[in-house]
């Protein structure tokens, strides 16, 4: 676990900061320069682009990963890159002759409720685009173990440059409307440094030769698709439903809530960077026992940090509301729902890593599209029902089902399981905590408020697994850390 935790905790740090700028992002400039109608319109677009992408990459990014380890020379990963990086022109060819004979009244339906969608659906599928060539030029980075920069790029170059014209918008250097497109540009200019990345650590060229195994990297690939849509769908598919239901205005409350819970989300999205190219070479060896205890270390790492993040949000959320507009305090029930779908999947570890790099990930496909279609039926009942709060139910619904079943998969396939008795007791601290903090709050102001109980819940979540000794990664990097300030 040492390179795993090595670029885990830079990957991390790096995820966090680019919190930070997101959050100022999300719950300062959006709100106050743009306005509730024009960051709906934001949220909307950037979540469509995001359910489409996997599409757009025919799941290549995680093609790449599962087979690169497979070839031995140059010349056969010459051959592999350069088979998957022309595959997406399956799909994306049929969507750019589609999309531009039937745009006008592909437009007039998804602008339905909204008449502001109308004039932009015309850059969903170019920032799909731009996401799913990132993901696969990031991949390619990942399968050399070099995650860090790629992540620099993605959490933290991508959200400055969205402040930087954030801030045009406020000294009226840019106008909003134009705001709208610097945002797909900025995805843009993201993967061309991240081609640029890819082509610096090994470079990229050019043999259009089939590899040897070139149907059953098609076969995987096209299954790939399927599930990386059905998980983007049951991540985004509320915030696209949304607009065909309720004023834009409340996909930015919605937008809002969802940055927050998915804050949670972070410590996965860290580790994932080096743990999926290590579970696909252990899984490509046949390393079973090595793979279980990968399983395990990342359940219970991911559990711990995760649960602390969460407990740190939700005694806090009230607090925070309270530095933001009154329209947008609707959504801590959102918070909540969506925290808790992101902390049920997260203790999961690893689990789709695994998944995707076996040999029975076509089954799962299937179980996903039910989800999916599933996920759909739920928006459809809760959101006209419920507003935002509804689709935050259907999102926790699904996601919960779809995590579980992937859990039992694995479990009863595969003969692997994440969970020891050290998983109980890091529900318990985190409830603990919970408990003792949420119904308390000091009498300053909210910033100073939230500072203060951050630290306490830190001090003592921290405190309690450390003496509990739940993971011993986590009990080096603490005792590392005291150390640098002199404190052990």
């Amino acid at each position: 676990m040492g390179i795993v935790i090595n670029q885990s905790i830079k990957n991390t740090i790096i995820t966090y900061i680019g919190f930070v700028i997101g959050a100022a992002n999300a719950l300062f400039m959006y709100p106050h320069f743009l306005g509730e109608k024009f960051y709906g319109l934001t949220g909307y677009l950037l979540s469509s682009a995001n359910v489409l992408f996997p599409l757009m990459a025919f799941g290549i990014h995680n093609t790449l990963i599962k087979f690169f380890s497979e070839y031995k020379s140059e010349k056969e990963k010459t051959q592999f890159l350069s088979f998957v990086l022309a595959l997406p022109l399956i799909a994306i060819i049929p969507i750019a002759i589609v999309g531009t004979v039937f745009y006008d009244g592909i437009a007039q339906f998804l602008s339905t409720k909204n008449d502001i969608v109308y004039n932009y659906v015309w850059q969903i599928p170019i920032i799909g685009l731009c996401m799913g060539y990132f993901e696969i030029f990031y991949a390619w980075v990942k399968v050399h173990l070099q995650s860090v920069f790629g992540n620099f790029i993605k959490e933290i170059g991508l959200r400055v440059l969205i402040s930087i014209f954030l801030i045009s918008v406020y000294f009226g250097f840019l106008s909003i409307e134009q705001f709208i497109t610097a945002t797909m540009l900025v995805y843009l200019l993201s993967t061309l440094i991240m081609l640029f990345y890819a082509n610096k650590v090994k470079a990229i060229s050019f043999d259009f030769k089939f590899p040897h195994n070139s149907k059953a990297i098609l076969i995987y690939s096209s299954f790939i698709i399927l599930s990386g849509s059905v998980a983007n769908m049951l991540l985004d598919i509320d915030k696209t439903m949304l607009n065909q239901y309720v004023k834009i205005e409340n996909i930015a409350y919605y937008s809002v809530a969802i940055f927050i819970a998915t804050v949670i989300a972070v410590p996965s999205r860290a580790m994932h960077q080096i743990t999926y190219p290590i579970t696909a070479k252990l899984m490509t060896e046949g390393k079973h026992d090595e793979l279980n205890d990968l399983y395990k270390k990342t359940a219970i790492t991911l559990q711990i940090v995760g649960g602390l993040v969460l407990v740190g949000i939700l005694v806090n959320i009230n607090q925070v509301y309270n530095l933001l507009p009154e329209n947008y305090r609707g959504g801590i029930l959102v918070v909540f729902l969506i925290g808790l779908s992101k902390y049920f999947d997260l203790v999961l570890g690893n689990n789709n890593a695994i998944i995707f790099n076996s040999k029975y990930y076509r089954a799962v496909l299937f179980l996903g599209l039910f989800l999916a279609f599933f996920a759909i039926t739920l928006n459809k009942i809760f959101i006209p029902i419920y507003g935002i709060n509804g689709a935050a139910i259907a999102t926790l619904i699904s996601i919960t089902l779809y995590s579980i079943a992937k859990l039992l998969f694995v479990i009863i396939r595969m003969k692997l399981f994440p969970f020891t008795l050290k998983n109980i007791y890091a529900l318990l601290i985190g409830l603990l905590c919970f408990f003792c903090f949420y119904y308390w709050d000091f009498s300053f102001h909210p910033i100073i408020n939230i500072i203060l109980k951050s630290i306490l819940v830190t001090i003592l979540y921290v405190g309690l697994v450390y003496k509990a000794n739940l993971s011993g990664d986590i009990n080096g990097v603490i005792v590392n850390v005291l150390k640098k300030i002199k404190l052990f």
